[in-house]
């Protein structure tokens, strides 16, 4: 906050100033890493050390100092604004990390925007505030990500020495005292022109996978192809396993993009802007089946892609919603799926990373505990994990439907509720999950008046980004 999207370093500087000043010390500029990127306390009692001062004492005047100057000068630094408002129109969580106390941060928060953030923490949120990496990792805790998904923009070396402690990538923007550049560690003299695509270029290599469903290839609704070029562009997605390309979707969309893609049978496609050096499985699959890719994404390594269609028939969760199917013929009624799975499983290679995506048509056995719902299972017995619930570990919480944005009402007309549930995965094997979600675009009409929804799909998507052993370029 302080330095880096206010000017309050500087009136820090002039609060400590004044009462140093009182106490008889003047500060010079070897007294920058006692007073820059510190909170009140730990300033207050360097002072008192120093003076003979009550500490006490000290630190009630540098609040009040500091507080009256926030109060009438807040200035934002320049392209903070500019910066916070792009970030919170892509929907990028953002939070505010400060060694300010709750009351300072407060009015700050009042002068730019509470809606630019999405949490806050200050020096009174944590028991050890900065360089000391508490603050950054409960931000990221209330954000539910990865530190390491994570950068942090900061202007002191106390600020960058917490965010690097709990793990982020740094851009540093010194306001006085200078930062030298580091490994992980972007060093730039202020915030203009920088954007949420900058801050992403600081992260680690990374991969970012998308499983979906086309439904219909998008069919049933107008203008699909540029709708569904419109959200892979958007979501800044590397590779996307999709199911019912119902023909030549997969070389359709790769040629717009410029990307590379494999096809299987009329059903199957994987799309990659990494070249795609293996293909593997059935050319000719059937409407269910696997599919896979090899994907070679330079020094960040190979990464085998696979992208599955599972029977719809019986579905689950309407034998439990509609027709009261115990647990134990649930189960029994899945083993056509789960041959179909395990076919799968059986081709993929061991020798690489391994992300496997589709519609499984099935819950997870990690959503419902009163189903051991056996294709998840094995899949989790065949070493895959499940990277949404890697990444949102509560059900209740996070439940992550993506069956059926467009289906509020089962479509037989009964007016019956339809069963929301999970069962588009992204699964992987020897990969490190930083981030995962759900993806709708814009707010889809029920069925059956889809025509015009700006979301192509009777499927969420599922997109999941993972760092990757090596690092390459920076990633994206």
């Amino acid at each position: 906050m302080d330095g880096t999207l206010v000017d309050t370093e500087r009136l820090w500087w002039e609060a400590v100033e004044q009462v140093a000043g009182g106490l008889g010390r003047a500060l010079t500029v070897a007294d920058q890493p006692d007073v820059l990127g510190r909170p009140v306390e730990y300033t207050a009692n360097w002072l008192a050390g120093i003076t003979g001062a009550p500490a006490d004492g000290v630190a009630a005047d540098l609040h009040r100092e500091f507080a009256d100057r926030v109060r009438t000068g807040v200035v934002p630094r320049p392209g903070a604004l500019p910066l916070l408002r792009a970030l919170a129109r892509e929907g990028v969580p953002t939070a505010l990390v400060t060694a300010s106390p709750r009351s300072v941060a407060d009015t700050v928060l009042d002068a730019l925007g509470r809606g630019l953030f999405t949490v806050s923490v200050t020096a009174d949120d944590t028991e050890h505030t900065k360089p000391a990496p508490d603050p950054y990792l409960a931000a990221c805790r209330a954000l539910g990500v990865d530190p390491a998904a994570c950068v942090a923009v900061e202007d002191t070396q106390t600020g960058v020495s917490s965010a690097e402690a709990a793990g982020c990538a740094v851009l540093a923007v010194p306001s006085l005292a200078p930062i030298e550049p580091a490994p992980g560690r972007t060093v730039r003299p202020s915030l203009t022109d920088v954007t949420p695509r900058t801050l992403r270029s600081l992260l680690p290599y990374r991969l970012r996978v998308m499983t979906w469903n086309l439904w219909y290839g998008g069919t049933k609704v107008h203008d699909h192809r540029a709708k569904q070029l419109k959200a892979i562009t958007e979501t800044e997605v590397d590779v996307v396993g999709l199911q019912e390309t119902y023909g030549t979707a997969a070389e359709e969309l790769a040629d717009a993009l410029g990307w590379h893609h494999h096809r299987a049978g009329d059903n199957l496609g994987i799309i990659s802007r990494h070249p795609i050096t293996a293909r593997f499985g059935d050319p000719d699959v059937g409407f269910y089946g696997a599919a896979g890719a090899r994907i070679s994404i330079g020094t960040g390594g190979e990464v085998d892609v696979w992208t599955v269609h599972l029977d719809c028939a019986p579905y689950g969760p309407y034998e439990a919603a509609f027709d009261g199917v115990a647990a134990a013929d649930l189960i029994a009624h899945e083993e056509v799926r789960l041959a179909q799975l395990r076919d799968g499983l059986r081709r993929i290679d061991g020798t690489v990373p391994v992300v496997l995506v589709g519609d499984f048509n099935s819950p997870s056995h990690l959503d419902r505990p009163d189903v051991d719902w056996p294709v998840t299972r094995a899949a989790e017995e065949a070493g895959l994990r499940d990277s949404y619930r890697e990444a949102h570990p509560d059900p209740v919480r996070d439940p992550g439907h993506t069956w059926s944005p467009v289906h509020a009402e089962h479509e037989d007309g009964s007016g019956r509720p339809e069963p929301q549930d999970r069962i588009d995965f992204v699964l992987h094997r020897g990969l490190k999950v930083l981030d995962s979600r759900t993806y709708v675009s814009g707010t889809p009409r029920p069925w059956p008046d889809v025509e015009d929804n700006e979301w192509p799909s009777d499927h969420a998507a599922v997109i999941t980004t993972f760092a990757l052993g090596g690092v390459g370029e920076p990633g994206r």
